[in-house]
């Protein structure tokens, strides 16, 4: 039973590192939008990269569903972790 504990770390840190870089340009690139917006700057750039238009790389169909699914099993896994073993 001890050896599935350090599995399910290595799960967790594996997921929670794959998607922190885009929760991260997510969350900034949102934060940074809605407070310029009212300044009257309009950055639309933004709102692409916010919802995963990269200019080059175009990830729009699958960005939102990639950062849902991997935010869930991050949650997840970490609950699971904070969970004692009898």
């Amino acid at each position: 039973m001890k050896k599935l504990k350090p599995n399910k770390r290595k799960i967790h840190r594996k997921v929670a590192s794959i998607s922190a870089i885009p929760l991260l340009i997510t969350i900034i690139s949102g934060s940074i939008y809605s407070f310029l917006q009212p300044l009257g700057i309009d950055t639309f750039w933004l709102i692409k990269w916010h919802t995963g238009n990269f200019g080059i790389i175009n990830l729009q169909p699958f960005y939102s569903i990639f950062l849902g699914i991997t935010s869930i099993v991050s949650v997840i896994s970490g609950v699971r972790l904070l969970q004692k073993n009898p």
